[in-house]
């Protein structure tokens, strides 16, 4: 048995250096996390309060409230906030919730959508939390509750603790937990590339690992999370040349003639639908009560 499986170190040190981990690809693309969403913030709001958005942060919440997690009257930190999908349901719950959200079209719609709650209640800071002195804010060991739900401010084991740090009782990341799935990538890439798509890195794997070796109590788990969409051959095309830097691919013309004439030749229709999503991994840590959560005990208290 390899010894580098039990040594936080190699893990640490494999995590940051990975290229294929998500900030380092991002890195790697010259790409700005924080602006990623900039184009489609709109797009991006509609679709997390639509009902099957609301949904699924109900299933999440429903799940922490199911490993004890009472937000009544909870203090939480909530990074990369977004426009607020949790936060508003945190606050209908009973929640005072401190939002980090640095995009600028992004904290606009949260500052809409959670306007007509009570002051006090919600504060946004828009800043990136990666640049936040969480000593100097007074940030540490400051909440309840940390929620960091698919964001690029937990990127390596460093910027973990830094989440971590912040809370009391309770620290929720969720991150991806293998390749990212896009039915229409899927095809297209084995055609530009001559292999097929599978999973390289994940950033769920180094968080569990080192989870464990540095001695945490947590529940985790990982789903598997789709939706379908239904585009034009046109507007499929122009979503595959997005995300060509992601795999390493450039917009040439020959790449566009190829994805062009599979497209017309595999959806003769000129609709195109496409399946996304992929396996996500969901952690929560626990700092207080590390024993295994009964409902059935606490339902007796």
């Amino acid at each position: 048995m390899n010894n580098g499986l039990f040594d936080a170190a190699v893990w640490e040190k494999a995590w940051k250096e990975d290229p294929k981990a998500m900030a380092n690809k991002f890195k790697a693309m010259g790409m700005d996390p924080h602006r990623s969403f900039d184009h489609k913030a709109k797009v991006f709001n509609e679709e997390v309060f639509s009902s099957a958005g609301r949904d699924r942060s109900e299933r999440i919440i429903s799940w922490m409230e199911g490993q004890g997690v009472d937000f009544n009257g909870l203090t939480v930190l909530d990074v990369g906030a977004a426009s607020g999908g949790f936060t508003v349901p945190f606050i209908e719950r009973g929640a005072k919730v401190t939002a980090v959200e640095p995009n600028i079209p992004l904290s606009e719609l949260f500052l809409h959508n959670t306007a007509g709650y009570a002051p006090g209640q919600v504060e946004l800071v828009r800043e990136a939390f990666e640049d936040i002195d969480i000593a100097a804010k007074g940030w540490l060991n400051a909440f309840d509750l940390v929620f960091v739900s698919m964001c690029p401010a937990v990127f390596d084991w460093e910027s973990a603790e830094k989440v971590i740090s912040c809370a009391r009782q309770y620290c929720y990341i969720s991150t991806s937990a293998g390749v990212q799935e896009h039915s229409l990538m899927n095809e297209v890439l084995p055609l530009l590339t001559g292999r097929a798509v599978h999973a390289e890195s994940s950033d769920m794997a180094y968080l569990m690992q080192l989870l464990y070796l540095k001695g945490y109590s947590y529940e985790s788990i990982v789903t598997r999370e789709t939706k379908s969409k239904e585009l034009s051959v046109e507007a499929a095309l122009a979503e595959v040349i997005e995300m060509l830097p992601m795999h390493h691919l450039d917009g040439k013309e020959a790449t566009l003639k190829a994805v062009t004439e599979y497209l017309h030749t595999a959806y003769p229709d000129q609709k195109v639908v496409i399946r996304q999503g992929g396996r996500f991994g969901k952690v929560l840590i626990k700092l207080q009560d590390l024993n295994m959560y009964s409902r059935a005990a606490a339902a007796k208290q």
